[in-house]
């Protein structure tokens, strides 16, 4: 019987089979790229907002507290976004005038809240709680980042669950003292900037992470039942 396909038919199916695979595997590296990248995360992407808060100006130079206007934080799953009598507490005060505050005037006028854009947002399918992270030693920063300096806020984080793994698998690297929770400048111990921690002056995470980690009693709760709800 008389060959059908010529000899190089072997070659080019293997070469076929292989850059079928090659390119699958291109693909998939490429995809993961694009979901890690700020186009699909929106990491270090500002928003719109209908006023252009700085936390750069509120948190870094005027020093004003996050439980100023964030007032749940501490007692709630929700840290809150400060309704227009907050912001008034002091703009009726000052900057009374200002054109780019109008629509907080307008609000207050008529009641109607300003629609801000999230940025921090999370599926429906996962539960997050503020207050337990704030009272075990888990600073603002450390998920919003350097929020103290940044004039436009911005998201920091990707937010997805290996994300948040790497905390909730080694606390240690990532708590600091309840003290310090709440402030945007706060530092990790080093030889040259230690932290003192109930008297004692620590210089390097790991040893103070330790340490907080068995006054916190934190665990490393990786239990999907955790956060899937």
């Amino acid at each position: 019987m008389a060959q059908i396909f010529h000899r190089s038919s072997n070659m080019i199916a293997r070469l076929s089979i292989a850059g079928a695979v090659i390119l699958l595997g291109a693909l998939t590296v490429i995809l993961y790229e694009i979901a890690l990248s700020p186009w699909y995360t929106n990491e270090r992407v500002t928003l719109q907002q209908p006023v252009p808060f700085s936390h750069r100006h509120h948190a870094g130079e005027l020093g004003i507290d996050c439980r100023y206007c964030h007032t749940a934080v501490e007692k709630s799953w929700y840290a809150g976004v400060p309704p227009t009598q907050t912001c008034m507490t002091c703009h009726s005060q000052i900057w009374t005038n200002a054109d780019m505050l109008e629509p907080v005037r307008q609000s207050y006028r008529t009641g109607v809240s300003l629609q801000w854009n999230k940025l921090n947002e999370l599926p429906e399918f996962v539960y997050f709680n503020h207050s337990i992270h704030v009272a075990k030693g888990i600073g603002c920063t450390t998920c919003h980042g350097p929020i103290a300096t940044e004039p436009m806020t911005y998201k920091t984080g990707t937010l997805y669950m290996s994300w948040c793994l790497e905390c909730h698998r080694d606390p240690a690297k990532f708590v600091r003292p309840e003290s310090e929770v709440f402030n945007p400048f706060y530092a990790q111990p080093t030889y040259g900037a230690p932290v003192t921690f109930e008297g004692v002056k620590y210089t390097d995470q790991a040893t103070l992470g330790s340490v907080l980690v068995k006054k916190y009693q934190l665990q490393t709760y990786q239990y999907c039942s955790t956060c899937h709800r």
